[in-house]
């Protein structure tokens, strides 16, 4: 049986990481990207197998993906999983949030999803076979209040996913997009926006009943079932069916939030 080649941006901790190990474990070779090469070295010199490679790319920069691309599509014209996981966190209102703020976080959340699927989708679709997989947020369905740039960001991905699917699962690839809520990883390494919304995610984090293996191994089994929505994280999906079903219920719990943040700053 061939090796499966899988890409994973952001593979050099966190979900990323804990992704790599899962198929590698399934006997894939994977090449690990990061805009930390050290750190996809990590990741590449713990996982399982051969084939394995480590890739440095800013995904938020279209000359550092033009570059990283043709590298991959040369060793490997078609890849048969690619997964879209790089990211940086931010919180803040809509009058929080300067210009700059919203330009980064489209850049490196939502277009650096824009970039690899253009790189990569040519070769999937010649070879007739593929998947693509977005790492979003559960903040791109919430429609939360004091995570405007990210939940907007992340809302993009999970509609340029659902567009994708219509557009090629005919033509035999297969798209997935993940939602996950509030984990220990390090995605407040990079965090912009309000030191007041830093806090409060980092506690949402601290506090947060999942563990990274939990949600790595429902996000890998999912993936693997080519489900499309995957919600990693154990409360989320009953969130998600408030929302969809009591959306009137559900904006009220968001209204109530947005109320107990204005008397926190009081």
């Amino acid at each position: 049986m061939t090796q499966r080649e899988v890409l994973i941006t952001g593979a050099g901790s966190g979900i990323g990481r804990a992704l790599a190990q899962r198929y590698a474990g399934a006997g894939c070779a994977v090449a690990c990207a990061d805009i930390d090469l050290a750190r996809a070295q990590e990741t590449v010199s713990a996982l399982r197998g051969a084939g394995h490679t480590a890739h440095q790319v800013d995904v938020g920069s279209d000359a550092s993906f033009d570059a990283f691309a043709a590298a991959i599509n040369a060793r490997t014209p078609a890849l048969d999983v690619l997964i879209n996981n790089a990211g940086i966190a931010s919180g803040g209102s809509m009058l929080e949030a300067e210009m700059s703020e919203w330009r980064e976080l489209l850049e490196i959340d939502l277009l650096s999803v824009v970039r690899g699927c253009r790189a990569f989708l040519p070769g999937m679709l010649e070879a007739g076979r593929g998947q693509i997989i977005s790492t979003a947020s559960f903040a791109g369905l919430a429609g939360a209040p004091g995570i405007m740039t990210y939940g907007v960001a992340k809302a993009g991905v999970v509609t340029l996913s659902e567009q994708l699917r219509a557009e090629v699962q005919a033509r035999g690839i297969r798209v997935s997009v993940a939602c996950p809520s509030f984990l220990q990883t390090r995605l407040l390494e990079n965090f912009r926006g309000s030191e007041r919304m830093r806090g409060t995610a980092g506690k949402l984090m601290q506090d947060s009943a999942d563990t990274l293996d939990a949600v790595a191994d429902r996000y890998f089994a999912a993936a693997e079932r080519g489900d499309f929505l995957i919600l990693p994280t154990s409360r989320e999906a009953l969130r998600w069916r408030i929302k969809r079903w009591l959306p009137e219920y559900y904006f009220c719990i968001m209204e109530t939030a947005t109320t107990e943040s204005r008397l926190a700053l009081k």
